[in-house]
């Protein structure tokens, strides 16, 4: 019988991790897009990093740092009690960092493609900057926000390399699906792998299904 913690812990992974990146990134690729500095590539280049860097690589990284023999895990530790090695935060803080891309990159462009005057309509009007961003900006970023929301969250699902790294495989505290179909295959239970297998097939493939059917929705609705 199929064991549901992981699939649990996988599923309060993603929605913690896309919740966090939503209140990280909007206003970060706003920041972006509206800055004309030459040293500003650098930072585009750091977020984009973790989409072409080998997983294992950015969690072997995560977890010499957040060890606390280093000093940022060992102050951590020492000035906060966080330890965030082989714990659920860990996995939080890592898969952040990792999903971070597949947020700012699509409301980056969502910002940049919106025409100037709406900003410039804003201010002539006196709202302010927090108000034109809510009540003007982001409702014209419904698909940049619906596709960096549901990009992130389906990441998050299936990532294996990181949390694998920074977490291990705790049963109940970092045993995700994905780290459960790893375990089950290394012991030749290919039945019970199957079965995380398919939950997080369906799973993926609803939620890309779903980005599909609202953009196109949203391409085809009148102007």
């Amino acid at each position: 019988m199929i064991d549901w913690q992981p699939l649990w812990l996988s599923l309060r992974l993603a929605i913690l991790t896309t919740a966090i990146l939503l209140l990280l990134g909007i206003p970060l690729a706003r920041w972006l897009a509206t800055r004309r500095r030459t040293w500003k590539a650098v930072i585009e280049a750091i977020i984009s990093l973790p989409m072409v860097l080998p997983p294992s690589v950015l969690g072997f990284y995560l977890l010499l740092a957040f060890s606390p023999a280093a000093a940022p895990g060992r102050l951590l530790d020492h000035w906060l009690n966080i330890r965030l090695v082989f714990t659920f935060p860990g996995l939080v803080v890592a898969s952040v960092i990792y999903s971070l891309p597949f947020m700012v990159n699509p409301l980056l462009a969502g910002f940049r493609s919106l025409p100037p005057h709406l900003r410039e309509a804003s201010r002539t009007l006196g709202k302010s900057d927090w108000t034109t961003l809510i009540h003007i900006l982001l409702p014209n970023l419904r698909t940049a926000l619906i596709t960096g929301t549901v990009l992130c969250f389906a990441h998050t699902i299936g990532e294996f390399g990181v949390v694998m790294m920074i977490g291990g495989s705790i049963p109940g505290v970092t045993r995700v699906a994905s780290v459960a179909i790893y375990d089950e295959v290394q012991s030749t239970h290919y039945p019970e792998a199957n079965h995380y297998a398919l939950a997080l097939l369906a799973l993926s493939f609803s939620i890309l299904l779903l980005v599909y059917l609202i953009n196109h929705r949203h391409n085809r609705s009148p102007l």
